[in-house]
């Protein structure tokens, strides 16, 4: 006969009054994630931040805390102005690290968008030197790649440039089409009067044509379509040429644009729930890494990154003073623009070009392509596929993104017709004429000798499993798809976040 054991539980008074109660720091792990964000903000120099306050009025909450609070913020999937805030209330890491203050969500949005501009890029640097100095990074080697953030904006409110090319396109045919008419009718007022280009400038310029056009016409027997269109230009054109002037100052260099967050431009994402390709308004993020940690970051328009890198690389050099000694980046790197420019500052480049990933796996040269026809160099003449000499004809130049000039020379065969590889070859008209990048094709050779060497090889293993990582851990670990808040520069500083407290976890772990 078995009898029943009596159960014991623990002493449970949720109301009694301690007289001795626990400190907060009594009750934080010594090697907690708080403990270090708190300590390596500590050593660093904040005057930048200081000296966004003017002082007088009432006092403010200390930026070093609000600084402290953001990061562990960030570290912990705390990304909301309005969850610090009550995290700083019942969280027992975030009341140790903010001293009990209790600021609002307003004071902490406030400090993260307006205080922390143009501060918060040299705190990430300084966090950086500390983890030099730690001995877990030497900033000698960099891993380089982007990936694409959806901006904090509506998925619908955009505006196209090329839209508007086509809008101002057919505004200046049906202009010519009004003059014309106009001038079947009233020779006399409009001789000697035209334009010399109907192709819209600005709203003056279209007021003053339409102006002309219905001054003419006053008094005449006016067909009612004509009349329409023209009573329709004078009422909507103008101010549609005000508005393109708007967009075109916003979009710059780019074709789109948000109109709930003009910065934000339209890209196609990776993360596409709806499986058919839909752009959205996103950033381009650049990070460089070394061992998993960030080193470096900067944030782009741009929907490639092949034009991102030498902003990129001056980010580096402006936060240490120095260029790495190596990049590593895969092919949407590899320009001759910037292999010139890596040449240039003296960082030896593994970067992959657009042809090497394909070169690899295929053995097989596609002697039809222009870049791998034969040169002979004493001549200056091309060899076409057959082996016939392609003759020098000319040079062109084209002017990249950021300005860079590039050299093609032009070389035309002269036995095309009846080759029996004609219809293989090219689809040109009469003979074919290819344009050869000299330096490009140098460039790409010295950049296959440094990939497909040991060095090169272990580099490229490498890359995948440093810098990839980095954005698994960002969009997945973290939960980090979209931005917070609104505009490049406070984009920016999310980024800066993130960043920080990336590297203050992984320095824990």
């Amino acid at each position: 006969m078995c009898t029943k054991t009596k159960v014991v539980f623990k002493n449970y008074t949720p109301n009694q009054v301690m007289m001795l109660p626990p400190s907060l720091e009594e009750l934080i792990d010594k090697n907690h994630p708080v403990r270090i964000v708190n300590q390596v903000i500590d050593k660093i120099n904040i005057d930048p931040l200081l000296k966004k306050f003017k002082g007088g009025g009432t006092s403010s909450y200390h930026p070093r805390m609000l600084l402290k609070v953001l990061i562990y913020g960030y570290l912990n999937n705390t990304y909301s102005s309005r969850r610090l805030e009550s995290a700083l209330k019942e969280n027992i890491h975030f009341m140790w690290l903010s001293g009990m203050n209790k600021p609002d969500h307003n004071s902490i949005n406030r400090f993260r968008s307006e205080r922390l501009k143009d501060v918060l890029k040299v705190v990430f640097g300084q966090v950086v030197e500390l983890l030099v100095e730690a001995g877990h990074i030497n900033l000698k080697e960099i891993f380089t790649d982007g990936t694409k953030l959806e901006a904090q904006a509506n998925r619908y409110t955009f505006v196209w440039g090329n839209a508007i090319k086509s809008n101002k396109a057919k505004m200046a045919e049906q202009l010519n089409e009004l003059w014309s008419y106009a001038e079947k009718v009233a020779w006399e007022e409009l001789k000697d009067q035209k334009p010399e280009t109907f192709a819209p400038i600005n709203s003056n310029q279209v007021s003053e044509v339409i102006e002309k056009i219905d001054k003419a016409l006053e008094g005449k027997k006016v067909s009612n379509d004509k009349k329409q269109k023209l009573n329709y230009a004078k009422k909507h054109w103008p101010a549609a040429m005000e508005r393109y002037a708007e967009h075109e100052k916003l979009l710059g260099n780019r074709n789109s644009y948000s109109k709930t967050d003009p910065d934000a431009t339209f890209m196609r994402m990776k993360e596409d729930h709806m499986k058919n390709g839909q752009l959205k308004p996103a950033y381009n993020i650049q990070l460089s890494s070394q061992d998993q940690f960030i080193v470096n970051y900067s944030l782009h328009q741009n929907t490639t990154d092949t034009s991102t890198l030498k902003s990129h690389l001056k980010s580096f050099h402006n936060l240490y003073g120095h260029y790495p000694e190596v990049l590593v980046a895969d092919a949407g790197y590899g320009s001759e623009e910037n292999y010139d420019l890596l040449a240039k500052r003296k960082v030896s480049a593994y970067v992959k070009h657009n042809q090497f990933d394909r070169e690899q796996r295929n053995k097989l040269t596609d002697w039809f392509k222009s870049e791998n026809l034969e040169y002979d160099k004493k001549n200056d003449q091309v060899y076409c596929p057959i082996g016939e000499p392609m003759k020098y004809i000319g040079e062109a130049t084209r002017i990249t993104a950021n300005g860079f000039k590039q050299t093609y020379h032009k070389y035309q065969a002269s036995k095309c017709k009846g080759c029996p590889v004609r219809d293989v070859c090219h689809s040109q008209k009469g003979n074919r004429i290819v344009d050869i990048n000299h330096r490009l094709r140098k460039l790409k050779s010295q950049a296959n000798e440094r990939l497909t060497s040991e060095v090169g090889i272990s580099y490229r293993k490498k890359r995948a499993a440093d810098i990839e990582p980095v954005f698994g851990n960002i969009k997945h670990n973290k939960n980090f798809k979209r931005f917070m808040l609104r505009g490049l520069r406070k984009v920016e500083i999310e980024t800066g976040l993130l960043a920080i407290a990336h590297n203050l976890a992984k320095a824990t772990a």
